[in-house]
Order: C-alpha cells, then sequence, then structure tokens
C-alpha cells in the first residue's frame, strides 16, 4: 500500500551519535523514516549518520555503527538529531557544538533523543524553548539548565526544536514530525507499520509506572504523587500533603494503600531516594548536595536510608 504524502521536497537528517549512545532511540529516529519512504512510493527522507570522527562509534549495548561523515565534514542538512548514552552531562565536543550552531543560523532544524538534550543546552541551542530528555536525567538537568523550559512529556516539538525522552518516545516524536511534513494518514501508516499506538506527548515520565503497574489509579492518589514530584526538597509531612489535596490524613492514607499497595509515607521516601540515585549518576553536585536536594536533613540519615534501598553507600553509587 502506498500512501500519498503532501508535496514537498526531500528532507535530510543528520544522526550525531556519541560513544554510548542507545540503539533503541539511533533505531527509532531511522526505521520511521524508510518506512516513510516506502508507504509513499518516493524519498521524502534521506538520513547520513554522523560521529565525532570517522571511526566506528560503540553503542550502549555494544554494537558499532560506522559514521557516514566525521563532523569535521559534515554538510548542510534539514534536522539534525543529536544522540547521547547517560553520560550526556560530561559530552563535550567543540567541533560538534560549532557545527549545530552553524547550521541553525542556515535554518536547520535541531532536535536530541534520551539525553543528548544535555548537549543542545550546553550549546545554548534551548535557551527559549521547552524540550525534555529521558526521565533519570531530569533532576540533574533542572539543576544543571534552571533557565530551560523543560517538560515531562514523552516528547516535546517546540518550532524549530524537538527533543525526546527516548526509547519507544522517539518514534512518537518522529510521527508527530512526518504528520507536520506529510500528513497524519502517512504518519498514521508508520505507526501501522511497527505495530505502534503512539502516546500522547503530555504522558507524565513520572507517574507512568504507576499507571501500567495499577490501571487508572484514584484522581487522589494522582494528584498527591505530583505534589511529592514537586516538593522533594520540601518533604512535606502527611498531614500538610492532605491539606492541600483537600482530605484528611486518614483517607489519603487509606486510598494510597489500596492503589499502590504502600503509604504515602514511604513511596515519598522511595521517590527521594530514586531522585538522589539520579542526581549522583547524571549531576556533578556533591554528595551532601544531593542530600539537601533530596530533602535529607543530614548526612546520616541520607547515607543510612540510601544504602538501605542501594544496598550500597551514595559515595559508591557516584563511583
Amino acid at each position: 500500500m502506498r500512501l500519498s504524502p503532501s508535496p514537498a521536497e526531500t528532507c535530510t537528517f543528520a544522526v550525531l551519535i556519541f560513544p554510548g549512545f542507545p540503539m533503541m532511540a539511533f533505531s527509532s529516529v531511522i526505521e520511521p523514516l524508510r518506512a516513510a519512504n516506502a508507504l509513499a512510493g518516493r524519498d521524502i527522507y534521506r538520513w547520513i549518520v554522523v560521529g565525532l570522527d570517522g571511526k566506528a562509534v560503540r553503542a550502549s549495548n555494544g554494537v558499532g555503527i560506522k559514521p557516514d561523515v566525521a563532523v569535521a565534514d559534515a554538510p548542510q542538512v534539514d534536522r539534525i538529531v543529536t544522540c547521547t548514552g547517560g553520560n550526556a552531562h560530561d559530552v563535550e565536543s567543540s567541533e560538534a557544538m560549532q557545527w549545530m550552531r552553524k547550521s541553525v543560523l542556515s535554518g536547520t532544524h535541531i532536535g536530541a533523543v534520551a539525553d543528548a538534550t544535555f548537549v543542545l543546552a550546553r550549546a545554548g541551542l534551548l535557551d527559549g524553548y521547552a524540550c525534555t530528555l529521558h526521565w533519570t536525567s531530569q533532576p540533574a538537568f533542572a539543576e544543571a539548565f534552571p533557565h530551560v523550559d523543560l517538560r515531562r512529556d514523552i516528547y516535546v516539538v517546540d518550532r524549530n526544536r524537538f527533543t525526546s525522552a527516548g526509547g519507544v518516545g522517539c518514534l512518537d516524536m518522529m510521527l508527530a514530525l512526518i504528520t507536520t511534513d506529510a500528513g497524519s494518514e502517512l504518519s498514521a501508516g508508520v505507526a501501522e507499520w511497527f505495530v505502534h499506538s503512539p502516546l500522547r506527548a503530555s504522558v507524565d515520565r513520572q507517574l507512568m509506572p504507576l499507571r501500567l503497574r495499577t490501571g487508572i489509579l484514584n484522581q487522589l492518589v494522582l494528584s498527591a504523587v505530583a505534589i511529592m514530584e514537586e516538593t522533594v526538597e520540601e518533604r512535606l509531612r502527611l498531614p500538610e500533603l492532605a491539606r492541600r489535596l483537600g482530605v484528611s490524613a486518614d483517607r489519603l492514607e487509606r486510598v494510597f494503600n489500596i492503589e499502590v499497595g504502600t503509604s504515602p509515607g514511604s513511596y515519598y521516601r522511595k521517590l527521594r531516594l530514586r531522585r538522589a540515585a539520579d542526581l549522583l549518576s547524571h549531576s556533578s553536585l556533591s554528595v551532601r548536595e544531593v542530600a539537601m536536594c533530596c530533602g535529607f536533613a543530614n548526612m546520616s540519615s541520607f547515607g543510612r536510608a540510601f544504602r538501605e534501598t542501594y544496598g550500597r553507600s551514595p559515595r559508591a553509587a557516584r563511583h
């Protein structure tokens, strides 16, 4: 079956890969383009893979990809997608930054998948734009770039910037771009090609695990978790949390135990410790600063709670 897109010139993508890039995100960028061409019966899209040099780049799963061109020789393209692994907060490349900045001035649209949003933000390419990235790196990103409009969405397309939380979310982002380029009929065909039901861009990454585990949650629980997410550093007591929700503490605890299988306090504590683990892995904050950002009054209580949950000390987790 061939689908007829709106008339358009061929759009060229460049996928800029860094060592340790996630293969799933990489494939989720390129494969929809291939499917769109096949369904349209013509080349709506072309793509090249760009590396820091001409050598093969190893993905996080160990598979090596040979770039088509080194960044120093990369041509002008319509869209650039940066793709990095969990070490994006440490990624540095003056040549890559220069190429992207020069490309933007020439009208190129710039995007990122997974944690590569760090790279764009460090280059100043997200100032004045909304963006997203993998949920485990969001706390560190918010600390490093408080002026950037960070969203919890699966993907964000803001004018000539596009970012995704990674994984299958990259496919959803690409479907949105294909819809803009060639219409909803073609993007629906691509989704069907991959037996995929697109997620809404605004699905909350932090609440998704709860929804997947328990189905449609009581709205009270969802509201409570949303407040917990926003007050990790403040660490609200149960009575104050219940007051903000307009219910009694007993009712909140009862509903939380039924829906989630644990108390609000226990869930809140696990949430703060997960945030701490994310910051230790994806930020340069000191261990003491991480403890303070996650609502722990002192280092001893933080170290004890972290060790009980993860089986090692915060310092060991960082190393």
